[in-house]
């Protein structure tokens, strides 16, 4: 095996990379990156080809915050012949574990942006190949690898696969979603995507439902609120600005015309806290550890608005700041950080604080 291909938002590649160098140094696993600017993409190629497997296995995909996919590349293969560019394919993935499914994809970008058309026709012929070849099973079988074809252009493309249940499972890492035309801003959708992400449909089901209470910091103008009264719950908006009058009109939200930084509930149940607050970002963390910490909510998904330089730093920093916080409270928790197809310079950070809550047991240790 060669390395390891990370997928990121172009103009990312250097928080990506500074990232997975951080994560494989401290699992004694070296190797050097190749990737372009504005790429969308990180190689992270292995002085020893016999350490790409165990750095795979090392790195938790769901605990990397600027990666959208994780793939182990076996090769980058060149000057594909176009008259027949399965054969050579079919050559290098002869050796490989079967598969369940197949990606012939690209990272996102403008110049890479004319080859998903291609990628998309020559899935198809492909996937019958590697069929026949008995590389694939007869069926899609998500419980086992999935191959990956990143065509860097039309002639060549990384060769490799995803792990079973350390990967992402959406086709180039990116989840579309269709945007609501009642939402009053396109804001929702970073609410939607992380959701999506950090919950599963069971833990949906169970702690992101109707009848729950929820506030949502710096709502204006409800993007994120939209999400919590589809979902049936009660929602406090704190901000000065004006909410959307169809969210008033629900029945749903109260409207506190107030600084989201001086806010205080006034009752203790609390459950979701939402935040998308433009500010510093080790402020918005100061102010989330202070909810923690004083029981204000159990679960909260926020936004981290990054500087342009050193966002990866930034993020370790804001996110310490926090875990330090509530470890010295001596409260246990789960978190993940992402930065989601649909941010722009900001992650999206996830907390569950586990224990009991109103005499029951809640969080994902339920």
């Amino acid at each position: 095996m060669l390395g390891i291909l990370l997928y990121c938002r172009p103009g990312f590649e250097n928080d990506c990379a500074n990232e997975v160098q951080d994560k494989a140094s401290a699992l004694d696993v070296f190797g050097f990156i190749k990737t372009q600017r504005q790429s969308g993409y990180v190689f992270y190629q292995c002085y020893n080809p016999e350490d790409v497997l165990e750095l795979a296995n090392g790195l938790d995909y769901s605990q990397l915050i600027f990666a959208r996919q994780m793939i182990v590349i076996k090769t980058l293969i060149k000057d594909l012949p176009l008259e027949d560019r399965i054969t050579p394919i079919l050559e290098v993935t002869r050796d490989l574990p079967m598969g369940g499914d197949l990606y012939v994809e690209t990272p996102e970008g403008d110049e890479t942006k004319p080859l998903l058309t291609f990628c998309r026709k020559f899935t198809v012929p492909l996937r019958q190949a590697l069929k026949k070849q008995k590389s694939l099973t007869a069926k899609e079988n998500r419980k086992k690898i999935c191959y990956h074809l990143c065509f860097l252009d039309n002639q060549s493309a990384y060769i490799g696969y995803s792990l079973v249940g350390n990967r992402n499972e959406q086709y180039m890492g990116i989840m579309r979603l269709r945007f609501p035309s009642e939402a009053p801003s396109r804001s929702t959708l970073k609410l939607e995507e992380a959701v999506h992400t950090f919950l599963t449909a069971e833990e949906r089901e169970e702690r992101f439902t109707s009848g729950m209470r929820a506030v949502d910091l710096g709502a204006c103008p409800g993007g994120w609120t939209y999400q919590l009264v589809r979902q049936g719950m009660f929602v406090s908006c704190v901000d000065n600005g004006a909410m959307a009058q169809a969210l008033m009109d629900s029945g749903q939200v109260t409207h506190y015309m107030e600084d989201g930084f001086k806010f205080e509930p006034d009752r203790k149940n609390i459950y979701w806290l939402v935040c998308d607050m433009i500010e510093k970002p080790k402020r918005v963390a100061q102010l989330i550890a202070k909810w923690l910490v004083e029981g204000w909510c159990k679960e909260t998904i926020f936004n981290l608005k990054l500087p342009m330089k050193k966002r990866y730093q930034e993020a370790q920093q804001d996110i310490k700041l926090i875990t330090d916080q509530l470890e010295e409270a001596g409260l246990q928790y789960q978190l993940q950080a992402k930065h989601l197809y649909h941010d722009r310079e900001e992650i999206t950070v996830h907390i569950s604080v586990l224990g009991n809550v109103w005499g029951k047991k809640v969080g994902p240790d339920e």
